[in-house]
């Protein structure tokens, strides 16, 4: 059970690292509206590198309740 909590872990990890950032870089520093991706929709890619971190998450989350057990 390690070994899959282990494999899982650094699945989570790869894939949170692959996302692109939802902010654009200048908008902190020049206080420009960041109302423009405010409503923008995840396609391809982006959707299912969300699913699958929801999905890597929860599984991880499971493995580690059932190992508390």
């Amino acid at each position: 059970m390690e070994t899959v909590l282990i494999v899982v872990c650094v699945l989570l990890i790869a894939i949170v690292l692959l996302q692109a950032g939802k902010v654009e870089e200048g908008n902190i520093f020049t206080g420009a509206n960041s109302d423009l991706f405010k409503n923008r929709k995840e396609r391809g890619g982006e959707l299912f590198i969300t699913r699958a971190t929801f999905v890597l998450g929860s599984v991880y989350f499971i493995i580690c309740f059932i190992q508390g057990f």
